[in-house]
């Protein structure tokens, strides 16, 4: 565990009890065009003098204080979908595994519970580095699966791992049963993807890779390069200042996002759950950056529910 998440989760506790082949490169995106929202009207930024937020359940903190500054349901667990990966990283990280070792696709990584598709081709060796990067930006399955099929002692190891990682930064209703997060009994609540976020971000290649805009893949013996685009529209967006980012989704899931975000100089966690439209994580965080910009002193909200 980073030690320097110690007096954060401390404080976020107390408060809420009180390629082998492939050529892998980073290229900048330009702007994302706006994508106009299509049902049900734009609600109104704040009610009650807190955010009007859509999604289910939520949390806003400010990891410096550990303070709560926004719950809704944050102590409900509920379904994270690929919001998983980013436990899946820390894991892959902390085994200090060779990051550039060959990693092959293998059958065993399909997607048979879900049927999400990959563009990684069954037989192709990718560095294990640059399926973590696929797995955080892109959120790429077969990424995922690969990593965690790889681990020391294989996949059941590699979920030990992730359970054993939850306890001990204190996830209180968290668990993992696969790395993909394909499975809808990996759960867990705001509160907890809140600890996990900020623990994630002491990590530099999460936080790289997480955000990173755009890669292009070659496969070996292709002339041509696959693009892929990070999940989260957000971070290819001037207006935001976003460290960290992982989106999610699955049927019993919806609609997930959890962000660390500078928002008028100060860092903030933002997490939410169970969004019933496409585009409602993001309209709820950009109504939770208002709303933020709108005070006077971030600090100084203080914790509040809504």
């Amino acid at each position: 565990m980073q030690r320097n998440s110690l007096p954060i989760i401390a404080a976020f506790c107390a408060a809420l009890l009180a390629s082998a082949g492939v050529d892998v490169r980073a290229e900048t995106a330009k702007k994302a065009k706006p994508v106009a929202q299509k049902s049900r009207g734009t609600p109104d930024l704040t009610k009650d003098g807190v955010p009007n937020l859509l999604s289910h359940a939520a949390m806003v903190f400010d990891p410096l204080t550990g303070r709560a500054l926004y719950a809704k349901n944050a102590d409900s667990p509920m379904p994270i979908a690929s919001i998983t990966k980013l436990m899946t990283a820390m894991v892959v990280l902390e085994a200090k595994q060779n990051m550039d070792e060959p990693v092959v696709i293998d059958n065993a990584d399909i997607d048979v519970l879900k049927g999400s598709r990959s563009r990684l081709p069954v037989g192709t060796a990718f560095r294990r580095e640059d399926l973590l990067r696929l797995a955080l930006m892109a959120s790429d399955n077969r990424a995922a699966a690969a990593l965690g099929r790889t681990y020391p002692g294989g996949t059941p190891a590699f979920v030990e791992a992730m359970n054993a990682k939850a306890r001990m930064i204190g996830l209180q209703n968290a668990k993992f049963v696969d790395p993909t997060g394909l499975a809808p009994t990996n759960v867990a609540s705001p509160q907890d993807l809140a600890l996990l976020v900020a623990e994630a971000s002491s990590f530099p290649q999460i936080r790289e890779y997480s955000t990173t805009r755009e890669l292009h893949v070659t496969l070996p013996n292709s002339r041509h390069s696959i693009g892929f685009n990070n999940t989260n529209a957000l971070v290819r967006s001037e207006g935001w200042d976003i460290g960290l980012s992982k989106t999610g989704y699955i049927n019993e899931a919806g609609k997930c996002l959890v962000m660390h975000a500078t928002i008028g100089n100060n860092p903030v966690v933002i997490v939410l759950l169970d969004s019933w439209g496409k585009l409602t994580r993001m309209g709820d965080a950009n109504r939770i950056k208002k709303w933020l910009e709108n005070s006077k002193q971030l600090a100084a909200l203080g914790p509040k529910t809504g």
